[in-house]
């Protein structure tokens, strides 16, 4: 059984020994006016004790005290979370924070179940109310929803995959959250509800739900697409978190990460092809389906000038300015200019460069690290940046050595994010690296030239024809 089956058991079993206000003083009429749900900025600040995958995070914080924190901070939308057994929430924490603070949003959200859940959550003095696709037929949850709405209730409806947008086609939410959490398993992949978002036709507020620690986080989302953000156990430890996030409402993201995401395909690798230094291969490159180009602007036989940025202006694919900022970070006041006028879509960090300094460097941005050992290993954790691209080590090169990771040390990086990987990739071996492995995104440089900065048409060609017959196999 995985986690969110065995909350679900568990608050079946409650709901029949203790009834729908599990035993809270709920009263029979609702008290407290509605209050819209979505107000600027859309931000969504959650009230929770504990989580399955973190365990305590505030034991014994009192919900009307956290609250207050949120309200001096500018929130005016919260999440509390009323699941008693594995979140240490109760319906009570609802009514004293609305009871204190009338005027604020309040969404419930637990695993609702019945249409029981919809009314007691009204009576509550709920503002909103999350329903859960994963756990409801599409029948209950279309019953769940127009229910809530026939209270004035606003909902927000949480997918997790095409199924779970199946459902909720034919009533079309207005507010649809997607959890970058897995329920099952309680992991979280920040990208996931990039990829997600695309199966979503109807016009609907989206929020991005679970994985936000800091602005960064807040800022990536928002590029993305999302309407809104919720918060939940970044600001119950640390309120003082919530002006960083709201900044990020302020500030253009780019739209490198939506783009990427949407040409991800289940069957096939996202491809960069790196190394650019001449229109004539960038464009045979996109031509033959790749999704990213990459431009070293570091010492390298494959340097490029920032000049080439702007000559293909024109050419509508992603393109990845690969620099050396070293520990301290710093950017060449060109390349800077290229990301600000669009002409990069991200910059991809090959040096000594620390995860705060990256982001305050550059967005969007990813981090390569070149590994060594397995020690190395651990450095992916520490970058906020949902994908780090893996390489094998060359010294003081940067960018097309040749060198290959060993499979041991790939079988790590794979554990601790989803797996880009660069370094001696071609056609020699890029269908035996796909069958094995299942990279996300692969990297090719080198081994697809005829002489250091240019690229081979034959190899080009035989390269993608080797990523297609990975897939056939």
């Amino acid at each position: 059984m995985n986690i969110r089956d065995e909350i679900v058991g568990k608050r079946r079993k409650d709901l029949e020994k203790e009834g729908f206000t599990m035993g809270s003083p709920v009263p029979d009429e609702r008290r407290a006016p509605l209050v819209p749900f979505n107000r600027d900025p859309f931000l969504i600040c959650e009230i929770k004790r504990s989580s399955p995958s973190r365990g305590d995070i505030a034991a014994g914080r009192d919900p009307v005290a956290q609250a207050a924190a949120y309200v001096e901070n500018g929130v005016k939308t919260v999440s509390i979370l009323t699941e008693q057994n594995y979140f240490s929430g109760s319906l009570d924490d609802l009514m004293r924070v609305k009871n204190k603070f009338p005027d604020l949003a309040v969404l419930r959200k637990d695993f609702l179940l019945e249409k029981e859940d919809i009314l007691v959550s009204y009576r509550a003095g709920a503002d909103a109310v999350l329903l859960i696709a994963s756990i409801l037929s599409a029948e209950k949850l279309k019953m769940l929803y127009k229910a809530a709405r026939q209270l004035g209730l606003r909902v927000l409806l949480e997918v997790h995959d095409d199924e779970d947008i199946g459902k909720a086609r034919s009533f079309e939410p207005r507010f649809t959250g997607i959890n970058s959490r897995d329920l099952s398993t309680f992991t979280v992949d920040p990208a996931l509800p990039l990829m997600i978002k695309r199966g979503i036709t109807w016009e609907t507020s989206l929020v991005f739900e679970s994985g936000i620690h800091c602005g960064e986080d807040a800022l990536f989302a928002l590029s993305a697409g999302f309407n809104g953000i919720l918060v939940g156990e970044a600001v119950m430890r640390n309120p003082g978190l919530i002006p960083e996030i709201r900044e990020a409402y302020a500030r253009d993201g780019g739209d490198f990460w939506p783009r990427l995401f949407s040409r991800k395909l289940k069957e096939r690798p996202l491809v960069k092809i790196c190394g650019i230094t001449n229109k004539e291969d960038a464009c045979r490159a996109a031509e033959l389906g790749a999704d990213m180009l990459g431009f070293i602007f570091a010492e390298s036989p494959r340097r490029a000038e920032p000049a080439l940025a702007r000559e293909l202006a024109d050419l509508d694919i992603l393109k990845v300015g690969v620099v050396v900022a070293g520990a301290k970070a710093r950017l060449d006041d060109r390349i800077s200019g290229l990301l600000e006028d669009g002409l990069l879509s991200a910059i991809q960090f090959h040096g000594d460069e620390q995860p705060a300094a990256c982001f305050k460097t550059a967005f969007p941005y990813y981090k390569v690290l070149q590994l060594k050992g397995a020690d190395d290993i651990h450095a992916i954790a520490g970058y906020r940046c949902p994908r780090v691209l893996v390489d094998a080590p060359a010294d003081n090169l940067r960018g097309g050595t040749g060198k290959t990771l060993g499979s041991e040390l790939i079988e790590k990086a794979k554990q601790e994010k989803p797996l880009w990987l660069a370094g001696g990739l071609g056609p020699h071996n890029i269908t035996d690296i796909i069958r094995r492995f299942e990279p996300e995104l692969v990297d090719a440089a080198s081994r697809l030239e005829a002489a250091p900065g240019k690229k081979d048409p034959d190899l080009l060609t035989t390269y993608f024809k080797e990523i297609e017959r990975a897939q056939i196999l």
